[in-house]
């Protein structure tokens, strides 16, 4: 297997800086790396450095890609007789809340999913929820106000806010009931070909019985602590494009080793 990493836009030859210590401990641990330009892929060119080998697997670690810019990086690898570790239809069930949602509500806040040019007030009329988390398909709004809002005439102008910091709203919009959640009790998971791996510890059951339940090589899972003890589900990602968080790039790389 070999890893793919976005290179610096200004230096082809070393990773982008985000990834350069994951990279680096990738390359200690014995496994493969690639580099390309993510601003040429951008623009419909894409050419890996060292070169890909016909039927070598390739795990790409980089930035979040549309479902549809993901195809196209499956069929850049296509082309180069390489073959993506995981697939569009598992990066799309991954990426996209509502593909994941249905499989495991019952381990996580009940969600509704609208169109972002939905009305609000009339569509969660009588749900009477303690407040509403707001994202689209894949992101919340990390800046400004925040996701929480306590009425549904507030989500409208929280979307605006969104598009004004982010361009645009993936997929549409998901309205998530609040729950009261414990403060730094987040944790993420990594399921690699089934396997749940922990960064400390051991793996909680409920992130084992999400690894039974999505069909998909590689992803990862976010669980917190409500504040009656209760271990929630927060996030579901397609492990390719999440951030280690709390994990060391060392003990990641062993992860990855574990399958090269």
């Amino acid at each position: 297997m070999r890893l793919l990493y976005p290179s610096d836009p200004f230096d082809p030859k070393r990773p982008d800086e985000h990834y350069l210590e994951e990279y680096a401990a990738v390359l200690a641990a014995g496994l493969s790396a690639s580099l390309f330009s993510f601003e040429d892929f951008e623009s419909g060119r894409f050419k890996a450095s060292p070169a890909l080998q016909p039927g070598e697997r390739v795990l790409y670690r980089g930035w979040m890609l549309t479902p549809q810019d993901y195809a196209s990086l499956v069929q850049h690898l296509h082309d180069k007789e390489a073959v993506a570790f995981t697939s569009a239809a598992e990066y799309q069930r991954c990426h996209h809340l509502p593909e994941w949602y249905p499989l495991l509500a019952p381990y996580t806040s009940e969600t509704l999913v609208l169109a972002a040019d939905a009305d609000f007030t009339q569509a969660l009329a009588g749900l009477n929820w303690p407040g509403y988390f707001i994202k689209d398909y894949v992101k919340s709004l990390n800046t400004g106000s925040g996701s929480l809002v306590d009425r549904p005439e507030d989500i409208a102008p929280l979307i605006e806010q969104m598009r004004q910091y982010r361009g645009q709203i993936e997929g549409g919009i998901c309205v998530r009931r609040r729950e009261d959640y414990l403060a730094d009790s987040e944790r993420r998971y990594f399921v690699l070909n089934g396997q749940a791996c922990a960064a400390s510890g051991e793996v909680p059951a409920l992130v084992q019985e999400c690894a039974a339940l999505i069909d998909s090589r590689f992803f990862s899972v976010d669980v917190i602590l409500r504040s009656d003890g209760v271990l929630r589900l927060v996030e579901l990602g397609d492990g390719q494009v999440s951030d280690r968080k709390e994990w060391t790039a060392q003990h990641f790389a062993k992860m990855l080793g574990a399958v090269a």
